[in-house]
């Protein structure tokens, strides 16, 4: 993996970024809003994008070093020579932040823009204004006032793995799976350092790493959900029918590993309120 920088030889001097939003990009040479993302970094100067190259088979990556030079100071480009999958080059993007820059927001968007890098920060100084919370998610919520155009009721499948999703996790969450979420800055070590287990379900394994880790109340109190106010789903994101057959399995092989293999370790810190990670 090759971190790219046009800029300078002293990385150091791009360091300072209050928030950073990684966004994985595979085969987007035809599709990638570069317009919008070009806007949103000169206006933002205070926020990293980190657009990861996940071995890509078209001109994505000469499309991200070009946007990257229009500015410098707050866009990265990560370079994954094979293709890995979302959930490795958004896990990749993660740490190569963490390591690299001192955000103290640490979070991760879809290339195709369902959500918008707006509404990203939106939802960031949001969490800002509730530190207690070591996590906020993104909430596709049908509501008024609100505009989200989701279709959620394509298949009984849908219908069921959600059903799943909420008995494993034993919380209320309304969506586990919107591509935007947020994290303060200590959890990113523990929660990306191993690789994923399944390749559509990370979301899923990051809540689950979680309660392993501080315990079955862990969402309740540590992770907050944010109800967007616009979302759009983008060309057909549809999972296909053999993928869907094989995510029950997969359920249940995280819950077997995260809740039956593993006894969680509740180190809630009352005191602050917050999730706090320890290190052995």
């Amino acid at each position: 993996m090759n971190a790219i920088n046009p800029n300078s030889s002293n990385p150091s001097q791009l360091m300072e970024h209050q928030y950073a939003i990684v966004v994985p990009c595979y085969n987007e040479e035809k599709r990638f809003a570069y317009q919008e993302f070009k806007t949103f970094a000169l206006a933002h100067p205070e926020v990293l994008l980190c657009l990861v190259n996940d071995g890509s088979k078209d001109k994505t990556l000469a499309v991200l070093k070009g946007i990257q030079t229009e500015s410098p100071n707050n866009i990265a480009v990560l370079d994954m020579p094979q293709n890995g999958g979302k959930s490795e080059a958004v896990r990749q993007g993660m740490l190569f932040v963490h390591q690299n820059y001192n955000s103290k927001l640490i979070g991760f968007l879809d290339a195709d823009l369902a959500t918008t890098p707006e509404e990203w920060l939106l939802m960031a100084k949001y969490k800002e204004n509730h530190p207690k919370f070591g996590a906020i998610v993104g909430s596709r919520i049908q509501r008024l006032g609100a505009e989200i155009n989701r279709d959620d009721n394509r298949s009984l499948a849908s219908t069921v793995i959600k059903k799943m999703i909420k008995t494993i996790l034993k919380a209320n969450f309304q969506d586990t799976q919107c591509g935007a979420k947020i994290f303060q800055r200590n959890l990113v070590p523990f929660l990306f350092k191993k690789q994923f287990q399944t390749p559509w379900l990370f979301d899923v394994e990051i809540f689950l790493r979680l309660q392993e880790k501080f315990g079955k109340t862990t969402l309740q109190k540590g992770v907050l959900e944010y109800p967007l106010l616009h979302w759009s789903e983008i060309g057909d994101s549809r999972l296909k029918l053999k993928d869907t057959i094989k995510i029950p399995v997969q359920l249940l092989s995280l819950y077997y590993h995260y809740q039956v293999k593993s006894k969680p370790k509740n180190i809630w810190n009352h005191k602050n309120q917050t999730l706090v990670l320890h290190h052995n």
